[in-house]
């Protein structure tokens, strides 16, 4: 199974949302609090390459962008094979 981490922001509706997908596939993942000015979130702005934006999401370390992101991939049917599922 690939390792999840998501930073995220309290109160941030699309953190709810891509925090909820992850969820409802039963996957284990790591959510990170990272609200702005934090070392949390200089480090997620670091591992996306710039994005500056919560959620951002990552698989083995690898940025997967964020909530749009992870609902495009659901869509497309892409983001069950990342995470391993059948």
């Amino acid at each position: 199974m690939p390792e999840i981490k998501i930073y995220t922001q309290p109160g941030c509706p699309y953190c709810m949302r891509a925090v909820a997908l992850l969820e409802s596939k039963k996957v284990p993942f790591t959510e990170i609090n990272a609200p702005r000015g934090t070392a949390e979130r200089d480090e997620a702005i670091a591992l996306s390459g710039g994005q500056t934006t919560v959620p951002q999401t990552f698989l083995d370390g690898k940025p997967l962008g964020g909530c749009d992101d992870l609902m495009r991939l659901e869509r497309t049917g892409q983001l069950n094979g990342m995470l391993g599922l059948s």
